[in-house]
């Protein structure tokens, strides 16, 4: 009888180690919001439904360039310049960058992206339309950049640093980058609360800067953008998604207000 009752424990024993061990080995799924999940899913505002380009419109435009940006199996797809028709006459279709209507100051920004081989691309944010306008292209956006490119591919070879996946373009090099494959969805954020900012890619944080700092107003002073007055001011400012040549797709694009700190 012991035996038996002996035999009986070590094999319940071994089905809860066994159910420990599996617990334990299943990855753990990436929350978006705050990393003490404090957030509630009623905070997040869908700025992509999936279906239509309600609440976007192109730079300097009326409506959306639809012929450069399409809706694709639940995503914004930016279709590369060879995809694009051409007018009679053999001119491009006018495009341009395709930005929310709406403009935000303080918040949280998720949204899941991938690119093509070599693809190229970025999303900007602390975009103001009439700088844009004064000092870029008619429908091209100036603003803070979150870099999006197939980092390891040959022909960015010779790029700086911080032109690649996940930096403050051309400003701020961005650190701990674990890249998806190319044709994979990797998942970011952009945190601006206050004057602090945040950038993470795949669950790690890549990137931290403030507003009004030294190291900023430093890094702007040798920057591409150093001609353009006021461009590293705080500003309640419009999301946008980058019209470069290059096939990119954007999806689960969402925000959540944050009270500033």
């Amino acid at each position: 009888m012991r035996k038996f009752i002996g035999s009986i424990m070590l094999a319940s024993l071994f089905i809860v180690s066994c159910k420990q061990e599996k617990k334990q080995s299943t990855p753990e799924k990436e929350e978006i919001g705050d990393q003490n999940n404090k957030d509630k899913e009623s905070d997040w505002q869908l700025l992509f439904d999936g279906k239509t380009f309600d609440g976007w419109r192109g730079l300097g435009m009326d409506k959306v360039p639809d012929k450069h940006w399409t809706i694709e199996d639940g995503t914004i797809r930016k279709l590369n310049n060879g995809l694009v028709p051409s007018l009679p006459d053999g001119q491009p279709i006018e495009g341009g960058d395709l930005m929310t209507i709406a403009t935000f100051d303080n918040y949280e920004l998720y949204f899941e992206w991938k690119i093509s081989k070599a693809g190229n691309s970025g999303i900007k944010y602390n975009v103001s339309e009439a700088m844009s306008q004064k000092y870029d292209s008619p429908h091209g956006a100036i603003g803070f950049e979150y870099q999006l490119l197939d980092d390891k591919d040959e022909s960015y070879e010779g790029l700086k640093a911080s032109q690649f996946t996940g930096s403050l373009y051309d400003m701020i090099v961005a650190e701990n980058v674990v890249l998806k494959p190319v044709g994979q969805f990797n998942s970011s954020r952009i945190i601006v609360n206050g004057n602090h900012v945040e950038h993470w890619l795949n669950g790690k944080r890549v990137v931290e800067y403030d507003f009004e700092s030294a190291q900023l107003d430093s890094l702007y002073q040798i920057s591409k953008y150093k001609d353009f007055p006021d461009f590293i001011k705080k500003r309640k400012g419009h999301i946008v998604l980058q019209n470069h040549d290059d096939d990119a797709w954007f999806r689960n694009i969402r925000i959540r207000v944050l009270e500033s700190n």
